[in-house]
């Protein structure tokens, strides 16, 4: 059952009539390029309310605040959409619109457009996506875009066009609410694009590696680094080869993490 939802007379959302309501979230930052770039590309369907972190919220996954207070603040509006930071992780900003900013239920959920690559088990990781599954958990189609740059003023061009497309697509076609897409797109101009794969993750993992320091007091601190370690390179039908081989990656993702092909099996132990 969805959240109910609760109006705030603290901020006033003015909405246009007889549109889609979209939330727009990320996990770069209120002030993040990608962020105003997915605005720009969802105008065209509906009426916007972004809920994005006061700051970058980057490798949180579905991280919640529970420790302390959350604090929202509305930003501004501009074009018909209103903007507001809060100063918690991603999934903190999904809920919170959910449950005190909207007075109905959203029609769709976009996160992003994320400064880096999320493809792969980079999912579990993310806050990009992280925000697009909580939609998927309160019933709304969400979608996460991510760019193959990690550059603060990456050009966003391409991909601006391309999430307009997808978007579209989601709009015109039933996507379930319990499905959320995990978009990854390569950097580069749009002819250089060969296309679009619905994918599946690939399988591999990262190989962390800490880079051991001191500091002027003597005790020892951390950074962390490494590398992707792709487990089947050549698998043509997953999100890696399709990034690698120029095109962009979708894949559909769902929050159910049963291993169905384990009950049967698990049921002949002796526990």
């Amino acid at each position: 059952m969805f959240l109910k939802y609760k109006f705030v007379a603290l901020f006033e959302v003015k909405l246009k009539e007889q549109k889609p309501l979209i939330i727009v979230t990320n996990d770069d930052g209120v002030e993040a390029k990608g962020l105003r770039e997915l605005v720009d590309a969802v105008k065209p369907f509906g009426n916007i309310v972004v809920v994005a972190p006061a700051d970058a919220q980057s490798g949180m996954s579905h991280a919640i605040t529970v420790k302390f207070p959350l604090r929202i603040k509305k930003v501004k509006e501009e074009d018909h959409v209103t903007f507001f930071k809060c100063y918690g992780t991603p999934v903190d900003c999904v809920k919170l619109a959910f449950n005190q900013l909207l007075e109905r239920k959203p029609d769709l959920l976009v996160s992003g457009i994320n400064h880096g690559s999320n493809s792969s088990t980079s999912v579990f990781y993310s806050g990009t996506i992280g925000a697009a599954l909580e939609g998927c958990i309160n019933d709304v189609p969400s979608i996460g875009f991510s760019l193959l740059s990690l550059e603060p003023d990456a050009d966003f061009s391409a991909a601006k066009i391309i999430a307009r497309r997808i978007i579209s697509q989601v709009m015109e076609n039933d996507l379930p609410g319990s499905v959320c897409l995990n978009v990854n797109i390569p950097k580069g101009l749009l002819e250089e694009i060969r296309g679009i794969k619905v994918c599946r993750q690939n399988k591999g993992f990262w190989r962390e590696e800490f880079d051991k320091r001191t500091d002027p007091m003597g005790r020892n601190y951390y950074w962390l680094t490494g590398y992707y370690y792709n487990c089947e390179p050549e698998a043509e039908d997953t999100d890696e080869w399709a990034l690698r081989n120029n095109y962009v990656a979708v894949v559909p993702l769902h929050t159910d993490l049963t291993a169905y092909k384990m009950i049967e099996h698990l049921r002949q132990w002796k526990f």
